[in-house]
């Protein structure tokens, strides 16, 4: 990570080495609408590469030495190993080799910039403070680690001078920005394979805070005991501006949440009724962030809650994959046990009485190990849970370590194959029930293949 940020203009020709993926893309598709010349390359050919073609990138499919032809900077996934020989000879021949949130704050250089960090809820929030922004009629830029249907897109360049963006915690990249609002979600151990230890956890979330301005301001969720630690040593500092939103009764922005179709929240004395599209107390809590990020921007509090209605959802957040025989399918990119949770306890909202039915794909071996037991106690609230092997990510597997250490606990679960998953699924699944896939690896593709099932 660097201490100075570059500014767009001075990056030159910039090549982005695995440009197919979602924060990468977004990066490239704002630059590319800024004028940059861009070119980019990805292990295989994915649609966003064709829309980033058509904007005028440079695309090849395949990693390549020549791909870099006249490029001035290079930007580098996180997934892109070390020995790409994309990197080594941007490496050998002195390029500077950017990480994607260092060249994502280049693209911020003189806006306002709000970004949204925290454990879970990151991108459904960043997706509702730019739905809201967008309704309101100011335009954002923005940049979100998903595809949001009520955009069309994951990021774009706007004509205002806000920018709206995800900053990712998970390998610290996220103090690489320079924010005017700051959004904090909540705060819990995770990413333990990069910190080491739930203190170096809290202490980065410290760092984020301090990088506010003295006329910024910090939103915390008052609901989350590490996002109300983390606001209550910010205000001691007095630094900057701190505010709070939740259910709890001295936050600021208070949420009033009796369930579908009566939510509110309370500023100043005024209630201001949301009519939000998507369930769960988690989505009630995100979209009181992004009404209070509204109207620290300007936006006119019945105005703000108003636009929150034209939010529909970000993609892999209890998305509705389809139905059939009576049966809904959802899919949700929890990967973590508090999102498990929250995605169980919306499945069981919207599922009315009926019964709820999850399959689950554990992420990565370390973070298995460190939350069996968790896993089990969210997964424990569905009526069924089956349970596929660990989805492995970047990690080699850990001696010890597998899908039963969390199966080992469950009460109405248990470990089933990738072969028999479908026919797991559609076996327990009646007319009324909920079905969700839930994971952040490839138990999204089992999705579509449930629904075929079941309207076979």
């Amino acid at each position: 990570m660097t201490n100075s940020i570059a500014r767009i203009e001075s990056l030159g020709r910039v090549h982005f080495i695995g440009i197919g993926g979602v924060g990468m893309s977004a990066v490239a598709r704002i630059m590319v609408s800024r004028g940059v010349p861009v070119s980019g390359t990805d292990i295989k050919d994915l649609p966003v590469m064709r829309d980033l073609s058509l904007a005028g990138a440079r695309i090849a499919v395949g990693y390549d030495a020549g791909n870099l032809g006249n490029a001035q900077t290079v930007v580098a996934g996180s997934a892109i190993r070390a020995d790409n020989p994309e990197l080594v000879a941007a490496r050998e021949a002195g390029l500077p080799v950017l990480h994607r949130s260092e060249a994502l704050a280049a693209t911020m250089a003189g806006h306002r910039v709000v970004t949204v960090a925290g454990t879970h809820g990151k991108s459904t929030t960043t997706s509702m403070v730019a739905v809201l922004l967008k309704e309101a009629g100011l335009d954002p830029s923005f940049a979100i680690g998903a595809n949001v249907p009520a955009l069309g897109v994951n990021a774009a360049h706007g004509g205002s001078d806000i920018f709206v963006a995800e900053a990712d915690e998970s390998d610290g990249s996220f103090l690489n920005y320079r924010p005017l609002i700051a959004v904090v979600t909540n705060v819990e151990a995770d990413h333990l394979d990069h910190y080491g230890t739930p203190e170096a956890v809290f202490a980065s979330f410290d760092a984020f805070a301090a990088l506010l301005p003295a006329h910024g301001v910090l939103l915390a969720c008052a609901d989350d005991a590490g996002a109300r630690s983390l606001a209550e040593r910010t205000a001691s500092t007095g630094t900057t501006r701190v505010l709070t939103y939740g259910t709890s009764p001295d936050a600021d922005v208070q949420l009033h949440d009796g369930g579908p179709g009566d939510v509110s929240v309370v500023l100043g004395g005024d209630v201001h009724k949301l009519e939000l599209q998507v369930p769960g107390r988690h989505n009630a809590l995100n979209a009181a962030a992004a009404f209070a990020v509204a109207v620290e921007l300007g936006v006119e509090p019945g105005a703000a809650a108003a636009a929150l209605g034209h939010f529909t959802g970000a993609s892999r957040r209890f998305e509705l994959k389809g139905q059939g025989r009576g049966v809904r399918v959802y899919d949700d990119y929890a990967h973590h046990p508090t999102e498990v949770r929250a995605a169980l306890s919306a499945a069981r909202s919207v599922a009315a009485g009926n019964k709820v039915h999850v399959l689950f794909q554990p992420h990565l071996f370390s973070r298995t190990r460190e939350f069996a037991q968790e896993f089990a106690a969210a997964l424990n609230l569905a009526d069924t849970a089956l349970v596929l092997d660990i989805y492995p990510a970047r990690e080699d597997p850990i001696p010890g370590v597998t899908s039963t250490l969390i199966t080992d606990h469950l009460v109405k679960g248990r470990l089933v194959s990738a072969d028999e998953a479908v026919d797991a699924v559609t076996a327990v699944a009646s007319e009324g029930d909920v079905v969700l896939t839930v994971g952040a690896g490839d138990v999204t593709a089992y999705g579509p293949l449930i629904v075929a099932a079941l309207d076979g």
